[in-house]
């Protein structure tokens, strides 16, 4: 049976099943509450740090958070937006991101957050880094100039006895995903489509299928990111 609890979002009274995570009780209750790497259903692992929040004056993220009875949030104060404007900045500027030419651009969560929270000039130097572009699977492109290492397809695309098809290579800035070439060589369709779906950005592009949707009809282009959570 489940046990309801009443909890606070910027002085907003919520109702929420016990135990379910922050980010899930919010949207449940028309607040959004910004992520990049959470995926609804896999197990949260907190690595983009942008849903964080104050729970009764802590910082927490939300999305590894269960709540609990009484909790007192703190979601849109000029201080949080401003750790989540510096970590969007801070993705762009250590990556290559050149959306007028990518992909992604419309369907983009990182750019759609971008424009959420009206970054025009990061604050911090822009890195340039040298990366390259991964052709070598039969299915997925992978562009290591956009992956923000969210972990989301490491830890949601799996093969059918559990074996990851994506993993961590290297250390420090050198740290990358890869493709396994010998899972990944195997992909289905399904898989390889639900890859490309579930990153955040234009890191995971399908092959031989580029610019599908037209630009002025893709999922951010009309309505801003957060929309569909605010409207409950």
């Amino acid at each position: 049976m489940s046990t309801l609890v009443n909890f606070k979002i910027d002085g907003v009274d919520c109702l929420a099943e016990a135990g379910i995570y922050l980010v899930e009780a919010a949207a449940e209750n028309g607040i959004y509450i910004p992520t990049l790497c959470n995926i609804q259903g896999v197990k949260p692992r907190g690595a983009c740090r942008i849903c964080t929040v104050l729970v009764n004056g802590r910082p927490m993220t939300a999305c590894t958070t269960p709540v609990t009875m009484g909790m007192d949030i703190q979601n849109d104060t000029p201080e949080i937006n401003d750790i989540r404007k510096a970590i969007i900045e801070v993705l762009f500027v250590e990556g290559n991101h050149f959306c007028p030419s990518c992909e992604k651009s419309g369907c983009c969560e990182l750019q759609a957050l971008a424009y959420r929270f009206q970054v025009m000039v990061p604050r911090f130097p822009f890195l340039f880094p040298h990366r390259e572009v991964d052709a070598s699977n039969p299915k997925i492109i992978k562009d290591h100039n956009r992956c923000i290492l969210c972990k989301r397809c490491i830890r949601a695309i799996k093969t059918e006895d559990g074996k990851n098809i994506f993993a961590y290579k290297k250390r420090g800035l050198e740290l990358e995903i890869i493709i396994d070439p010998e899972l990944g060589g195997k992909i289905t369709d399904e898989l390889a489509q639900k890859a490309v779906d579930i990153c955040p950005v234009g890191a995971l592009l399908p092959r031989e299928k580029a610019y599908q949707v037209p630009i002025g009809r893709r999922k951010y282009d009309n309505e801003p990111i957060g929309i569909e959570d605010e409207k409950k």
